[in-house]
């Protein structure tokens, strides 16, 4: 226990126990037989908007929220919580007046990433006075109940009902086993992944049709990713874009997303990407197998995905189509220089707090808050902790290295100097440009808001920058007044589908722009002849893991 708690000691998280901020939770007989997990305490003025709701969760207007791992909850069925030893944005103590309560069992330390989920267990939304005259107990009164299957529309708006029911028959469920995932692991891997085929497609037909590959946001799941392409459908089949084949990757760990990158910590994603998945599902789809036949897309942390694919592996593409991308020059890692000496997260030169997100002009959260209430709901799978997965070298621990200290948003100049050399695109680009101009030259279309909640408009700035600077070519669109959301990212002119249409009339058009020639669907030998990037994944990874 004492080795659990230096961290948070360090990082200013625990305090003396005091008997006014103690709080039972107990575990009734017939819920489960006993359970482990992060235990969590949201809390929420009385007073605050939508208080009476039947949960109270980290979106809920001045909610606190205070953590405790627990290994079981013993003979007496219960667990005595001090909601001043890890909480957020401060220890409740400092709570006066009626607050609504709910307590959370995250079992499968999810919480960081999707929030509350299947088999997590819940108490009712309770009404406490704070300061606590006498110590409440909370009983654990229910389980969440399992997920419901992709195609399940219950709750949904009507029209979107609508689309997902009509996709059904198109949606294809396809898990593609790993080897390099499960060499890397030491466990079975495999990727998940929904294949949309288009009206009129026939698996018979000698018909192919080019294949776009996308990846959703931070947050997303495998089923949300199927929801996702009922969109898709409903575009083609009602003439909207053209009859493609679409490819929804499943880029999600308890770790958060791997962004399908070789990492250190997260294994050959991309690899197994290129070298696994793509050449499986062509021998299994009627799909334009040619690099002129397949292409990228994605928004936010998928924006990501579909920028860092084409510029690491450009000769199997004929384009990539990023919306709105995590940073891709981290001269602008969401305003902050990684490079600049004493970097700072959490404050600027000067001592200001740095912003996260953005919404009319008006700062909504900030990044150490977000921060802190990232380490309170768990260890792992927060935006901030899935950026060191996918980024970081390797600890001696097996743990990825923290870009920046948590308790005081330094920043490690030494982890940033791997950050450079191995994920900064504009780096990347600028480095590797004489090998990179033939394949890659012409196949970037990036699009983000002029004004994106998390500031990602300026990183994207400094790509384009470097671009121009090694005299590439590529489009960059900066939508006027457009925010974070694809609904503003994708509109023009009133017409919500624009980039959809653009985007893919464009595909299409390179797709039959490129003569016919082995049109049959490739293997993995086809693929075996790629040139790999001058910095070899597999070594780096193994410098790593020694």
């Amino acid at each position: 226990m004492r080795l659990l708690l230096a961290p948070l000691i360090a990082a200013g998280l625990v305090a003396a126990t005091s008997p006014g901020t103690r709080v039972v939770v107990a575990l009734p007989p017939g819920i489960v037989g006993d359970a482990s997990g992060r235990l969590l305490l949201f809390a929420v003025p009385a007073t605050a908007k939508n208080a009476d709701s039947d949960a109270v969760d980290v979106d809920s207007d001045g909610v606190s929220v205070a953590a405790q791992d627990v290994a079981g909850f013993g003979p007496a069925g219960s667990v005595t919580m001090d909601t001043q030893a890890i909480a957020f944005p401060e220890s409740f103590a400092a709570l006066k007046g009626e607050y609504r309560v709910q307590a959370v069992l995250d079992r499968d330390a999810s919480y960081n990433y999707g929030g509350r989920g299947p088999g997590d267990l819940a108490s009712k939304v309770v009404t406490v006075r704070f300061p606590l005259a006498s110590v409440p107990v909370i009983p654990l009164d229910h389980a969440l109940p399992p997920e419901a299957g992709p195609f399940d529309v219950a709750g949904l708006p009507p029209v979107a009902a609508e689309q997902i029911t009509a996709s059904r028959p198109h949606l294809h469920d396809e898990r593609i086993a790993s080897r390099l995932l499960t060499r890397f692991h030491g466990s079975s891997q495999s990727v998940a992944a929904w294949v949309l085929t288009p009206p009129g497609y026939d698996p018979r037909s000698r018909t192919t049709y080019p294949t776009v590959y996308t990846a959703g946001g931070f947050g997303t799941t495998h089923k949300l990713d199927g929801q996702t392409l009922s969109k898709q459908w409903h575009l083609m089949e009602t003439g909207v874009i053209p009859p493609m084949i679409w490819v929804a990757l499943d880029f999600a760990t308890p770790t958060g997303t791997t962004e399908f990158a070789d990492s250190a910590n997260n294994g050959p994603w991309g690899r197994a990407l290129i070298d696994e998945v793509i050449p499986t599902l062509e021998r299994r789809y009627r799909m334009d197998a040619r690099p002129s036949g397949r292409f990228l897309t994605g928004h936010s942390s998928g924006g990501w995905f579909a920028l860092w694919t084409i510029v690491h592996y450009p000769a199997l593409f004929g384009g990539s189509w990023p919306t709105s991308p995590d940073p891709s020059d981290f001269h602008d890692f969401i305003g902050v220089d990684l490079y600049a000496p004493g970097a700072n997260m959490y404050h600027d030169a000067a001592g200001a707090p740095r912003p996260l997100e953005r919404d009319d002009g008006e700062v909504r959260e900030t990044i150490e808050q977000h921060v802190r209430m990232e380490t309170v709901l768990g260890r792992e799978g927060g935006q901030f902790r899935a950026f060191d997965w996918v980024f970081s070298p390797r600890r001696a621990d097996g743990s990825p290295a923290f870009l920046f200290d948590r308790r005081t948003g330094a920043i490690d100049p030494k982890v940033a100097a791997y950050w450079h050399d191995h994920y900064d695109i504009s780096h990347r680009i600028e480095a590797d440009w004489p090998r990179l101009r033939t394949d890659l030259d012409g196949k970037i279309h990036l699009t983000v808001g002029a004004a994106d909640s998390y500031y990602l408009d300026g990183s994207v700035h400094r790509l384009e920058a470097a671009v121009h600077r090694v005299g590439g070519r590529a489009d960059f669109t900066y939508v006027p007044k457009a925010t974070h959301s694809m609904t503003q990212v994708y509109a023009r002119d009133g017409d919500r589908n624009a980039l959809w249409k653009d985007m893919t009339h464009a595909m299409v058009a390179i797709a039959r722009a490129t003569p016919e020639a082995d049109n049959s669907p490739r293997s993995e030998a086809n693929f075996a002849g790629h040139v790999r990037p001058e910095t070899e994944p597999d070594r780096t990874l193994n410098q790593n893991r020694r």
